[in-house]
């Protein structure tokens, strides 16, 4: 009765050792960041936050030719294959890690023929000199009995890790999608540029029959002759260097892609800011940010080195493992399985660290790695906050900036007619000319580089808060 009681007892606080963790309590980091990006009412925050709340790539980028190119590279890029495929392998290491918590049966069967000499017998010289022995059933390997609940921790520190590595796949799927419109964007400003070079070559052209007339009737010098021309070849070299930059821009848009890009997609929409959705909301609150998969992956990064931490301490005690067997046995192979031959084997082992350098070394390295992951997670938080008020200032300035530069592209343009009504009236001379016409051709540049930069501007707002909010989650469950 005494034996029974011990022996209940002993099970009883194996069952309370069995809950035991030694992993620190989570709590997430308070964010290092502002509470919000501008100063503006509650209600405006939620009708902000509402906004976004509906809005995906598909509604972000307007542009049924872009939406076909982003289409593509969600199922054909190979950085998106890549991300998927380590998902499987994170996967593919939590279970391992939680099947640890288990045990292994495993079916075999053994046997074993001895020969020992005379004085070496058993049952002395006339005994038999050769032994034999035969075993077969179902065998517990090695298995620890997790009271101290390190490998739970464990399977915990690798879940969050499987977690993590999914939140690093939706953030690829996010550059992906910035990535293509950004290279599209490129592509159709470059476009539009050698649009305007174009244009620009024509008017040079009749300003250099022009000048070459007056220079072949004794009216122009010769040095204005050379500066029509050299106003002429001057834009047929950017139109080389733009042409090159374009194909370049759609090399760069077909890797992104993934595969070969159809000619049956719909039709470009008009390059300019209608490609992308006009109604952005600018006062968000910070904690928007959260919703960003890479600042979850850090989180459960962070939660991970929480578990490791457990294991690490949990390592200071007792190690208790056990491994049976529960078969049959027979010194003859033929009576192996015959009646009256059961044979169980029952092993426990309790191992517990005397000299604790290693052990203490670490914990030390699990304490310091999750102090890391600590600064990683404040860190992504203030990369993020940094990145969205970056491309909201975008936001507050490059519509002012656009609207100047029209304004000095007409200006620009009245001082190009002024100049060659005063060369053809012989008021001047064809330098006015010259200098007028770099200068509207610098602002029309000006003017497409700015605008492909506010555009790009929208391409970042979109990937700093976390891209795709729930439309974009929608999608990906329906591919």
């Amino acid at each position: 009765m005494v034996g029974m009681k011990s022996s209940l007892t002993a099970l009883a606080a194996a069952l309370v050792l069995a809950g035991c963790s030694f992993a620190p309590k989570y709590e997430r980091p308070t964010a290092p960041v502002a509470e919000q990006f501008d100063h503006l009412s509650a209600a405006d925050i939620e009708q902000d936050s509402a906004k976004l709340e509906a809005l995906g790539w598909r509604e972000f980028f307007t542009d049924a030719h872009l939406q076909g190119l982003i289409e593509l590279a969600l199922l054909n890029n190979r950085d998106i294959r890549i991300a998927i495929d380590r998902i499987e392998e994170a996967r593919a290491q939590y279970g391992i890690a939680q099947s640890d918590q288990f045990p292994v049966l495993g079916v075999g069967g053994t046997g074993q023929v001895t020969r020992n000499p005379s004085d070496l017998r058993a049952g002395g010289p006339d005994a038999p000199s050769v032994s034999r022995f035969f075993q077969a059933g179902v065998g517990l390997t090695s298995f620890e009995l997790d009271f101290f609940g390190r490998i739970r921790n464990l399977s915990d520190a690798a879940y969050n890790q499987y977690l993590a590595t999914e939140q690093a796949q939706q953030t690829v799927r996010i550059n992906v999608v910035a990535q293509v419109a950004e290279a599209y964007f490129r592509w159709r400003s470059a476009q539009q540029m050698q649009d305007l070079m174009a244009s620009t070559l024509a008017s040079r052209e009749r300003s250099y029959k022009l000048v070459n007339t007056l220079f072949e009737v004794g009216t122009a010098s010769a040095l204005e002759q050379q500066q029509a021309q050299l106003q002429l070849d001057t834009i047929r070299a950017d139109m080389q260097q733009m042409n090159r930059a374009q194909m370049q821009a759609y090399n760069a848009l077909t890797l992104l892609v993934g595969t070969t890009i159809p000619d049956d997609l719909p039709k470009p929409a008009v390059f300019g800011k209608n490609q992308i959705v006009a109604d952005i909301p600018v006062g968000l609150p910070s904690s928007l940010l959260e919703r960003r998969p890479d600042i979850l992956a850090a989180e459960f990064q962070l939660k991970a080195a929480y578990a490791n931490v457990g294991a690490a301490r949990a390592a200071f005690f007792p190690n208790v493992s056990i491994t049976g067997l529960l078969g049959v046995a027979s010194p003859a192979f033929s009576a192996l399985f015959d009646s009256g031959r059961t044979y169980w084997q029952y092993a426990p082992q309790i191992t517990m660290p005397l000299f604790s350098g290693g052990v203490k070394g670490a914990l030390d390295l699990a304490k310091a790695r999750q102090n890391v992951a600590i600064s990683n997670y404040e860190k992504s938080i203030q990369v993020a906050f940094k990145e969205v008020a970056d491309a909201l200032a975008g936001e507050a300035t490059y519509a002012q900036q656009l609207e100047a530069l029209r304004a000095m592209e007409s200006s620009a343009a009245k001082s190009l007619r002024l100049a060659n009504l005063r060369y053809e009236t012989g008021i001047d001379s064809f330098l006015q000319v010259q200098t007028a016409e770099i200068n509207l051709y610098g602002a029309q540049q000006l003017f497409v580089q700015t605008g492909m930069e506010s555009l790009l501007n929208r391409v970042l707002l979109y990937k700093a808060l976390g891209g795709g909010w729930q439309l974009d989650v929608q999608t990906q469950e329906q591919e």
